[in-house]
């Protein structure tokens, strides 16, 4: 086992690739082309990005990194609060979904997915909607072939 593997186990990028394809969280968008890694029209968007919690543990096989789902609003202020939670709600439970799932080449073992007790509607000083859940995401690297 390569020891610097668990540098390489992103867990950002895969529940975002996990994220993008689901077929509820698009449904629950609106459509495709609304999960990325960046705040971004069309609105209502998830944004997938490393969050400011988690365990990295001693570094040399399984780590629990927080991964930050960021749900943006339209500028004007929709969806209201009620169906920006709704849809922020979906797109985690979505995500709990990865665990299980045969992983993408080159992507890490994903075997929990879980909220990290952040959950705050945080709008940006322009007044858009913004809301905010954490999740922490317990992963190993792929394991090399034998």
């Amino acid at each position: 086992m390569d020891a610097y593997a668990v540098a390489d186990a992103d867990p950002v990028a895969a529940v975002l690739a996990w994220l993008t394809e689901h077929p509820k969280v698009q449904e629950v968008l609106g459509g495709p082309g609304r999960v990325s890694g960046a705040r971004e029209a069309p609105w209502p968007h998830l944004r997938v990005g490393l969050g400011p919690g988690g365990n990295l543990g001693d570094l040399t096989w399984v780590t629990q990194p927080e991964v930050s789902l960021e749900l943006y609003g339209d500028p004007a202020g929709w969806p209201g609060p009620a169906a920006m939670l709704r849809i922020l709600k979906v797109c985690a439970v979505a995500a709990t979904e990865l665990p299980g799932s045969v992983p993408a080449t080159g992507r890490p073992v994903i075997s929990d997915v879980r909220p990290s007790g952040v959950l705050l509607e945080s709008p940006l000083e322009t007044g858009q909607p913004r809301w905010v859940l954490g999740l922490l995401v317990t992963l190993h690297p792929t394991p090399e072939p034998l």
